[in-house]
């Protein structure tokens, strides 16, 4: 029996089907996040600092993806926007948490007068680390540093520009803006 051709399916209004989605390249995905953070084209040397739990192994859903093997000490070069280094920091569960650990960054970076551009991509899904962020960012006011936090939604927003961290991942995927029309 072909099960296309069966008269016996209840088809429902909506049907939604789905294709292998595959795994995002991760130097594209780095470069969008770069973009929509302010860098413009130029020989810029830009640090990617990836905040992991220590019992997890690698990103789920990019390729390159092992966090010690593959990603950490690490970089990539484009002929466009320069140097692109990554590092992989795990967190110890019971000793911190990853949004502790990227609040203290973000502390950091801002009193860094090297750093010129910050973007944060904090956990807006689940807890309050995308709150916290912010809220260390509300008193910043320092015309010398664009801070971009990224969301997969947007969100209320403060001392700080916001993207949506759907349209990098959309390009990294290799899905054209006309596809979603």
């Amino acid at each position: 029996m072909n099960p296309l051709q069966s008269n016996n399916i209840h088809w429902s209004e909506n049907i939604i089907v789905a294709r292998r989605i595959p795994k995002a390249d991760f130097s594209t995905w780095a470069i969008d996040v770069a973009l929509d953070g302010g860098v413009r084209e130029g020989q810029h040397e830009t640090q990617v600092v990836l905040i992991h739990n220590k019992d997890k192994q690698q990103l789920d859903y990019f390729a390159p993806s092992d966090f010690e093997k593959e990603l950490n000490a690490k970089a990539f070069r484009h002929e466009k926007f320069g140097e692109f280094i990554v590092s992989s920091l795990a967190v110890e569960n019971g000793v911190t948490t990853k949004g502790d650990f990227i609040a203290d960054v973000v502390r950091t970076l801002c009193d860094q007068e090297a750093v010129k551009r910050i973007m944060v991509i904090p956990n807006s899904e689940d807890g309050d680390d995308y709150d916290r962020v912010g809220r260390i960012l509300q008193p910043k006011d320092d015309d010398e540093k664009r801070i971009t936090l990224f969301a997969m939604q947007p969100m209320p927003t403060g001392n700080f520009r916001q993207e949506v961290l759907g349209y990098s991942l959309m390009n990294a995927l290799g899905i054209k803006a006309d596809e979603l029309k």
